[in-house]
């Protein structure tokens, strides 16, 4: 059997729960039949978004924690560094995806299908989705699920992965320091990569110490456990409980994903390429995405339009080049950065906001040979 709807949207995770939240509150799209499609609708605390914002934001009711200061640390440079006006959010998602599911399933026109998505194409109408228990036609098709081998399967763009495993701790003494949240320390030892420790103190007692690095290969699960209990045994913390573990790869890729979007399929979060390429960061950048899509969609029917080239993707098409080729340097190219560059500077420009005198001082403030070198190398 075929079923028919006028926007399907694959995968129940961040971008395509934000999407449909947003449709759902939008009465353009009250008389339109939409369904999500993912294997799993309840998936729990399965992500924890960090986000910097000025003032006071659309997401604050499920904000975790916020900190006006933030520490960046490395054998060159280390400083705790106040981010005013802007505060670092924290949102665990298992109550952020119960909420929009609230809003979502209170309109009758919005369904969710449990099933497993095989394959999906352009059809002369819309979209065929087929999934292991039916067989879907849209009129547009929102796709999620992400596809590495469109990204893996070529060499033209640099490809390396934020990859990471996290410990939620709790002590029973207040050992940890919830005044700032590290958004990179550099002190691990590097072996030959780029690497660090990201740490978001919720309380004096609990915190979430995450190993991360941004590298070509992948370790061994049991190195990024020994890494993080490190960490903590030099900063005197033993006696602790492991609460709760997380893990993820990220791909950092300059690849152009807007290039597998068609009229009727639009490729969203992951899988569009709306993770920060250079940085990882994803929240953002989706909550922005997709309310363009929604205004998109109220004006335009050629989903193939709605990518629009900008600098920041050959920015970090640059940066991409110098960590996938030098992967060593990152340390010292991010503490130069930090070191040289206001912290609301570099804000600005990760989250594509930046003037172009904002975009020199990022450029000017990193070492230069690299950079030279990648960016000839791209034009030529």
């Amino acid at each position: 059997m075929e079923l028919k709807y006028d926007y399907i949207i694959l995968g129940a995770g961040a971008s395509g729960l934000m999407l449909a939240y947003r449709m759902s509150k939008d009465p353009f799209f009250n008389d339109k039949s939409i369904v999500i499609i993912d294997q799993i609708k309840d998936k729990g605390n399965d992500r924890t978004w960090c986000f910097w914002e000025e003032g006071p934001g659309e997401w604050d009711d499920f904000l975790v924690k916020t900190w006006n200061n933030v520490y960046f640390g490395s054998d060159t440079f280390s400083k705790v560094i106040s981010i005013a006006p802007y505060r670092y959010k924290m949102i665990r998602s298992e109550v952020f995806y119960k909420s929009l599911w609230n809003t979502i399933t209170s309109k009758s026109n919005f369904s969710f299908i449990e099933d497993t998505i095989d394959s999906f194409s352009e059809i002369e109408t819309g979209v065929q989705v087929i999934g292991e228990n039916d067989t879907y036609l849209g009129s547009k098709v929102f796709n999620s699920l992400p596809n590495p081998e469109t990204y893996t399967s070529q060499d033209k763009y640099p490809l390396i992965h934020q990859h990471f495993v996290g410990w939620f701790v709790k002590t029973k003494t207040e050992l940890i320091d919830d005044s700032a949240a590290t958004i990179m320390d550099f002190t691990v030892p590097q072996n030959g990569n780029t690497r660090f420790m990201y740490v978001l103190p919720i309380d004096k007692h609990t915190a979430l110490f995450e190993y991360t690095l941004f590298s070509k290969d992948l370790l061994k699960h049991s190195e990024y456990e020994a890494s993080i209990k490190d960490y903590l045994s030099e900063r005197n913390i033993i006696d602790y409980e492991i609460i709760e573990k997380e893990q993820g790869n990220i791909p950092m890729t300059s690849f152009k994903f807007s290039d597998l979007n068609s009229r009727h399929i639009l490729n969203i979060g992951t899988a569009g390429g709306w993770t920060k390429a250079s940085s990882g960061y994803t929240f953002t950048n989706t909550s922005k995405k997709t309310k363009a899509v929604v205004s998109f969609l109220k004006k335009a029917e050629d989903l193939s339009n709605f990518h629009k080239n900008d600098k920041y993707g050959f920015y970090d098409l640059i940066l991409l080049d110098v960590l996938a080729n030098h992967n060593k340097e990152g340390a010292a190219l991010f503490s130069s950065m930090f070191r040289k560059t206001n912290i609301k500077t570099i804000f600005k420009f990760l989250d594509e906001e930046s003037t172009l005198f904002e975009d020199l001082k990022i450029i000017l403030s990193v070492p230069p040979k690299r950079f030279i070198q990648a960016f000839f190398k791209r034009l030529f």
